[in-house]
């Protein structure tokens, strides 16, 4: 949205709709859904003048107010699915990776999660007849996890009908059988995913405010930024606030960051894809002892949790833990050379 349209606002004049647009504040949308303390904070305005700026917004934007069944059902027919590329987690997960959601991802090391990560950065630049969402992907990394090499791998895995849509879709010359028009395609599809490294936990929310400004960049793009990646949450938090006296402050972080996340779901109509760590439950005598990182604020705010625990082999076993509107479940995958495949 231009600035001057900002200026409509009551009490917006042209410094400080500068502010607003600078902090992330770019459309009556945004305004509307932000606290005063937070926008004061964020942009140095009162909290007195925060407060009439987003009341004003919120009558603009229209929202906040009731709606009937019918118009959230009709509203959600513009929701994405995510596939996997595998039906059988696809038929578990009612499609795939919901957009304007968050998905949570956990198990333990080496069980699959990166891996998860780098094929759906691959799979959101697809065209939705091939599952895609046709956007980008924001891939923050905490882990550095994030290789480029096993993109590479992934787009080779891609069945050669596919690719070759894709080369004709990206106007490049040639076959999947061709070497150099391979490594243009793979070049198209790492340009479509961009990557940051958080080294702390400050910076990782920084980040996921960073990600909500350029996602506003893209959304009129050819390729607007359809998931946003987070491996892992939780790891910053983990390692920096120990014991149970830093664990109040931690979840308020932890709950802040998830909101960042969240509002920028809902507004550019994006998946969030995050995984998380696991800690082993000693006071489990039986079953799985192995529980997801993050307490309840992790829990209430993921919409969709996965649990991937190892099987034989490549094999990995991929449980829906909790849905609003799915049963619980399992499927069978693989992890190989060539990126997440059917059993």
């Amino acid at each position: 949205m231009p600035e001057d349209e900002l200026e409509d606002l009551p009490g917006v004049g042209p410094a400080t709709a500068d502010k607003l647009v600078e902090n992330g504040f770019e459309s009556y949308q945004s305004i509307a859904v932000a606290s005063p303390g937070e926008m004061s904070n964020t942009a140095d305005i009162g909290e007195s003048s925060a407060s009439d700026i987003i009341n004003a917004a919120r009558d603009a934007a229209d929202v906040g107010g009731f709606e009937t069944g019918a118009t959230v059902l009709e509203r959600r027919q513009e929701i994405g699915k995510l596939s996997w590329q595998i039906d059988e987690v696809d038929d578990l997960l009612g499609g795939g990776i919901e957009t304007q959601s968050i998905t949570e991802v956990y198990g333990e090391f080496g069980s699959g999660k990166s891996q998860v990560t780098h094929q759906m950065a691959v799979n959101v630049q697809l065209p939705p007849e091939n599952g895609g969402l046709d956007g980008g992907c924001i891939f923050v990394d905490s882990e550095d996890t994030f290789r480029p090499e096993r993109i590479d791998d992934m787009v080779r895995g891609l069945d050669d009908e596919i690719l070759a849509e894709e080369m004709e879709r990206r106007e490049i010359e040639g076959t999947p059988g061709d070497d150099e028009a391979m490594e243009e395609l793979i070049a198209a599809f790492l340009d479509q995913i961009h990557v940051a490294k958080a080294f702390n936990s400050n910076h990782q929310i920084l980040l996921a405010e960073k990600a909500k400004e350029l996602a506003g960049e893209h959304e009129e793009s050819e390729w607007p930024i359809r998931i946003v990646c987070v491996d892992s949450l939780t790891a910053h938090f983990r390692a920096e606030y120990v014991g149970r006296g830093e664990l109040a402050e931690r979840q308020q972080k932890l709950n802040k960051h998830l909101h960042d996340l969240m509002r920028l779901g809902d507004l550019y109509n994006t998946a969030i894809l995050v995984t998380n760590q696991v800690a082993s439950n000693p006071d489990s005598y039986f079953g799985d002892p192995t529980q997801a990182i993050g307490g309840n604020i992790l829990g209430h705010a993921s919409t969709f949790r996965i649990y991937l625990r190892k099987s034989k082999g490549n094999k990995r076993i991929v449980r829906l833990v909790d849905a609003p509107n799915l049963a619980d479940g399992e499927a069978v995958m693989r992890v190989q050379g060539e990126g997440l495949k059917p059993e």
